[in-house]
C-alpha cells in the first residue's frame, strides 16, 4: 500500500538520507542492547535515544505501524499530530487537529493503516494519510458527553469505542456512521481504558479510575464480569501494592488475535498504585458463570448437582491464575501510566510499561507463559530504562532496531532500541 502524494514525494527526497542514517541506526542497536545479563533487574546501560522533534507541547500519544516499519504517529496537548519515518531524519508532516485541544488517543483502523483515528475533548476524528497534503478530514463523532480518555478500534468489524470521563464508553459503528450502544452504569468514575476482546466478537473490557475492569457484551449493553482492584484479594499477589496510591487503572492492552494462541486470552492493566497486573479473560468469566450457576435458587434446597458445580468453581479458581508485577520484583515505585506489548522479534514475548517514576520496564512474559509457575515472577524483569520525565504512552515498533517509542512529559518522542 502507497502513500499518499506528499508522503511519497517527502520520501522520495530522502533517500539519501536513509543511507547514512542506517549506519547510526546500527551503532545505536548495538548499544542500545546492553544490559548486565547476571541481574535480570538491570538498568540499562543504553546510548542517548534518538529524539523525534515536531510536536509543540507535551507528547500525549503515540501509534506504530505494523505493516510499514518505521511509520510512527504522535500527538500532542495542543492538538498536533505529527507523521515520522525512523528511516529519515526529520518530521515528515504536522497536521493539526485538535484545533488547541489536546489528543488524547489515536489508532489506525484495522487492515488499512491509511486510515487513523484521532481523539479530543468529546469528538473522534478521522483523517486519510492519501489526503496527508490536505489532511481533509473524512468523518467525525461527537457521541460523547464529556472528554475521551481512549479509543480502539474492532479488529474485524467496524465498530469503534470511545471510553470517556463521564464512566460511558459509545460504541460507534463506522461502516454505517451511527451510534451503536451506550455503556453505562459500570464505572463510578472516569473510565480511563477501553479494548476490544477479539477472540470474542460481541466483547469489550474497560479499566477506569474506580478501580475496576469490567468486561461487556456490547450488543446487549449489559456487563459480563466486574473485577474490582480496589479489593485485598483482587490486588496484589501478597498485598504488596503501594497502600498509599489506589488502584486506578489507568491502561489496558489485549493482544492481536496471532498473538493468542501463544499468549493466551489476557488483558495486561497498568495501575496506580504501581502494579501491572496480568489477568485471563476466559478463566475470569468461567469463574464467574461457575459461582453463579452453583448458587440455589429461591425456595430451593442445595443439590448434588450443586455441590459438583461448586467443585468446578473451586478448581477454575485454583487455575485462574493472575499475575501481578510490582515493586517487590523490580516494578514500579509510583503509578503506571501505559503497558503495551512487544512487536519486534516474537511478536508478545515482552509486555512493556511505563510509569510516573519515570521508567519504562520490559517484563519477559514468555517466561512466566511458559513455565506457568507465579514463582517465576522474580525472573521476569529483563531491563529497565530510566527516563528524565515521567511516561505518558509508549508504542513499539516491528523493527529489530529504533523498536520502542516513548511520549513522556515533554515535547520530544524518545526513540530506544530494545531486543
Amino acid at each position: 500500500m502507497q502513500f499518499g502524494n506528499k508522503l511519497a514525494t517527502l520520501l522520495s527526497e530522502k533517500k539519501k538520507e536513509i543511507a547514512s542514517l542506517s549506519d547510526k541506526k546500527t551503532k545505536m542497536s548495538t548499544n542500545g542492547n546492553t544490559t548486565d545479563t547476571s541481574d535480570s533487574r538491570t538498568t540499562a546501560a543504553m546510548t542517548e535515544p534518538r529524539r523525534l522533534r515536531g510536536l509543540k507541547a507535551t507528547a500525549t500519544s503515540c501509534i506504530a505501524s505494523l505493516h510499514r516499519p518505521g511509520l510512527v504517529a504522535a500527538a500532542d496537548e495542543e492538538g498536533y499530530v505529527c507523521w515520522f519515518d525512523l528511516r529519515c531524519k526529520d518530521v515528515l508532516t504536522t497536521m493539526d487537529v485538535g484545533n488547541n485541544n489536546p489528543i488524547t488517543s489515536l489508532c489506525f483502523k484495522p487492515g488499512n493503516e491509511d486510515i487513523i483515528y484521532a481523539s479530543t475533548g468529546n469528538e473522534v476524528k478521522c483523517f486519510d494519510v492519501h489526503m496527508a497534503a490536505s489532511w481533509k478530514q473524512l468523518e467525525s463523532y461527537n457521541y460523547n458527553k464529556d472528554e475521551i480518555n481512549q479509543i480502539a478500534c474492532h479488529s474485524k468489524s467496524s465498530f469503534l469505542a470511545a471510553a470517556d470521563d463521564s464512566g460511558d464508553v459509545k460504541i460507534i459503528d463506522m461502516q454505517q456512521q451511527c451510534l451503536y450502544k451506550t455503556l453505562r452504569a459500570g464505572h463510578e468514575s472516569i473510565c480511563s481504558s477501553v479494548q476490544f476482546l477479539h477472540w470474542r466478537p460481541w466483547e469489550v473490557i474497560t479499566g477506569g479510575l474506580d478501580s475496576k475492569l469490567v468486561m461487556w457484551d456490547f450488543s446487549k449493553g449489559c456487563r459480563n464480569k466486574i473485577l474490582d482492584f480496589g479489593l485485598p484479594d483482587a490486588g496484589s499477589r501478597d498485598g504488596t501494592g503501594q497502600l498509599l496510591n489506589p488502584a486506578f487503572i489507568h491502561a489496558l492492552v489485549v493482544p492481536q488475535l496471532d498473538m493468542v494462541d501463544k499468549l493466551g486470552k489476557i488483558c495486561v492493566v497498568a495501575r496506580g498504585d504501581g502494579v501491572v497486573s496480568v489477568i485471563n479473560t476466559e478463566s475470569e468469566l468461567a469463574a464467574f458463570k461457575s459461582k453463579k450457576s452453583s448458587k440455589p435458587k429461591k425456595g430451593t434446597k442445595s443439590t448434588s448437582k450443586g455441590s459438583v458445580s461448586s467443585a468446578e468453581a473451586q478448581s477454575q479458581d485454583k487455575n485462574n491464575r493472575r499475575l501481578h508485577l510490582d515493586y517487590s520484583v523490580g516494578g514500579h515505585t509510583a503509578a503506571v501510566s501505559c503497558v503495551t506489548f512487544s512487536m519486534f522479534g516474537e511478536k508478545g514475548k515482552f509486555i512493556l510499561s511505563g510509569g510516573n517514576d519515570k521508567s519504562v520496564k520490559v517484563w519477559d512474559w514468555s517466561k512466566f507463559v511458559d513455565a506457568g509457575q507465579i514463582s517465576s515472577c522474580n525472573d521476569l524483569l529483563t531491563l529497565n530504562i530510566n527516563m528524565s520525565k515521567k511516561v505518558n504512552w509508549l508504542c513499539t515498533t516491528p523493527s529489530d532496531s529504533e523498536n520502542v517509542v516513548v511520549c513522556d512529559t515533554s515535547k520530544l518522542v524518545k526513540v530506544y532500541t530494545v531486543g
